[in-house]
């Protein structure tokens, strides 16, 4: 740490120890942004028809253009002054330059008629309240003791269960996901219409969000020897075309339930099975189907299991975004839902193709939220936005469990936080997912860890919890946390009330 706070004390000293440069550091800056930002932007022109996101897909050019830049030695410089560091500007990125510009030129005593103007406050916070009212569109109204909204993955229960939905909206849920993975139609309806029901009776408004299932690759037809049915490293594994059939060098099978992304892998290519519990390499290709070699398990094995999904993070898939049954599930989507979710999305080119298919089901305005859950939706996700918030309410969802798989598990933090920073900068709103009060949900005791995760979820514009036996009282935890947590911090920004705890 000594080190470190040295080097940053030397550049200081060896680039800005006069502010007259620093001052002409930022402005060079400012106009590169400015001339970059509009070049990224002039290509996203067209596609954007939503009168809204114009501003907002400007500024989000603007942030594209700033990162492309290392500030590091710009903040350390500017912090002695009293100035910004720049770490809060991804919603207002010309305003923070120019706010950080014209004090600067007022400690170097410059002419202020040769400056940009300071910005006003209405216009410096534009951007947080573009960001409200995107959020608003998407995900509706929220009371004003807590910003940030409450998502809920209805059981199937909830089909038959009046009162476990009354009872999640009256703890503070603000919106329910129904998955199109699992049920009917027939169960969705119940689902719906109970929503609507215990809605005008509490008062309570709640959207409803219908999950595409999308093209889940998963185990099928699983076939494991009588005497083992763990798999351990060092293991042999084939996953298959088609029905397994007795194969004498290889015990372990499972049908692949899309066997044409076995045509697409390459042999050493990692593959991960059942939300990364079984790792593997791709040891050969053979006429049945791939064959792995399992390099990673629990000590004690893991068993193998039907309908677990499998994820090839080290090939880049092409799979077509909406299957057969997703378009049939618009149908009912179209007509019950207020939010469509869509999985597997990859590129630009996805969302165009789900818009198409609203169009044609004259919903071409319902809300879109995109789960980002592959790295080449990562790499994507400004393209992403600009298709899809350019013409309609859009919100991003932070897949963690798929977008851990297939990123790396170290690099899943690092990731979380660029897209939050991006989807800021295009004020569009976050739905932060996957495991959030996961014991508190299943078993109604919440771990150390899962708390300080849900506290960090403040960040995000909503939360999502799964379903389970003590959803209610997880969604009531949630809600105080949430509600004390906003008192302190607004998405990146420490809100200083003052402390209570030692005085």
């Amino acid at each position: 740490m000594i080190i470190s706070s040295y080097k940053i004390k030397e550049n200081w000293n060896l680039n800005f120890s006069n502010p007259q440069i620093l001052l002409e550091t930022l402005q060079q800056l400012r106009q590169s942004v400015y001339a970059e930002g509009k070049e990224i932007f002039n290509q996203w022109r067209n596609t954007i028809s939503r009168r809204s996101f114009l501003i907002s897909g400007l500024n989000l050019a603007y942030y594209l253009a700033l990162r492309q830049h290392d500030l590091r030695q710009e903040q350390a410089a500017l912090m002695p002054l009293g100035l910004s560091s720049l770490g809060r500007c991804e919603a207002r990125v010309l305003q923070n330059l120019d706010a950080v510009i014209a004090s600067l030129g007022a400690i170097c005593q410059i002419d202020s008629s040769s400056l940009l103007r300071h910005p006003t406050a209405r216009a410096f916070f534009r951007g947080d309240r573009l960001l409200r009212r995107h959020t608003k569109d998407l995900l509706g109204d929220i009371h004003a003791q807590r910003w940030v909204r409450i998502m809920v993955t209805l059981p199937t229960e909830a089909a038959t269960d009046y009162a476990l939905i009354k009872d999640l909206l009256q703890r503070g849920t603000n919106c329910v996901r129904i998955n199109c993975a699992h049920d009917t139609s027939t169960e969705w309806e119940a689902m719906v219409n109970h929503v609507r029901k215990a809605e005008a009776e509490t008062g309570q408004a709640c959207k409803v969000l219908m999950d595409l299932a999308g093209p889940k690759i998963r185990t099928a037809d699983v076939m494991t020897p009588e005497d083992r049915k763990r798999l351990y490293v060092g293991d042999r594994l084939l996953l298959t075309r088609d029905q397994p059939k007795p194969f004498s060098d290889v015990a372990f099978q499972a049908r692949c339930t899309i066997p044409t992304v076995l045509e697409q892998v390459a042999t050493g290519q990692t593959v991960w099975i059942d939300d990364g519990e079984i790792g593997a390499e791709i040891e050969s290709i053979i006429t049945e189907g791939v064959l792995l070699r399992v390099t990673q398990t629990s000590p004690e094995g893991k068993k193998l299991k039907s309908d677990k999904g499998i994820n090839f993070p080290d090939t880049p898939l092409r799979l077509r975004a909406l299957t057969e049954k997703d378009c049939r599930d618009l149908d009912f989507i179209a007509a019950h839902a207020d939010i469509v979710g869509y999985s597997f999305v990859q590129e630009a080119a996805d969302i165009e193709l789900l818009q198409q298919e609203l169009a044609a089901r004259q919903q071409q305005h319902l809300g879109i939220i995109a789960k980002i859950e592959t790295q080449k939706a990562v790499q994507n996700l400004p393209e992403l936005i600009v298709q899809a918030a350019g013409k309609q309410p859009f919100g991003v969802m932070i897949a963690r469990g798929d977008l851990a798989v297939e990123i790396g598990y170290q690099r899943m933090a690092e990731m979380q936080e660029e897209m939050l920073w991006i989807c800021e900068a295009a004020h569009v709103p976050v739905i932060w997912a996957t495991q959030v009060l996961e014991n508190m949900a299943k078993k109604g005791i919440p771990s150390r860890a899962e708390m300080t995760d849900a506290a960090m979820a403040e960040r995000a514009e909503c939360v999502m919890l799964n379903k389970g036996a003590f959803i209610g009282e997880a969604v009531a935890i949630l809600d105080d946390v949430l509600t004390r947590l906003q008192a302190h911090q607004v998405k990146k920004t420490p809100q200083l009330r003052a402390l209570h705890s030692w005085f």
